[in-house]
């Protein structure tokens, strides 16, 4: 994932520009982030960011929306790595 404008972008081809963080493409592993702040201090920007892109793109991989809904299904991997992931 990546920030665009302040808000969290799925990077799912690994290729957008600047800083990248990775999070486990499950809901639940979402929400924990959210509340430790986690995105910030990965990215390296000031403030808060709007992860409801990220939420949904996650809603969509996983058949459900909204966080703390149980493990992501199996055949989310690429290559061994999680989709969302960024090098």
């Amino acid at each position: 994932m990546v920030v665009r404008d302040g808000r969290l972008v799925a990077d799912t081809r690994r290729r957008l520009p600047g800083r990248g963080a990775w999070v486990h493409p499950a809901p639940e592993c979402l929400a924990k982030a959210e509340r430790r702040r986690a995105f910030p201090r990965a990215l390296r920007v000031h403030g808060t960011l709007d992860a409801a892109g990220l939420r949904e793109h996650l809603g969509k991989l996983t058949g459900k929306h909204g966080a703390g809904e149980g493990p992501a299904p199996d055949g989310m991997k690429e290559a061994g790595r999680p989709v969302m992931s960024q090098p």
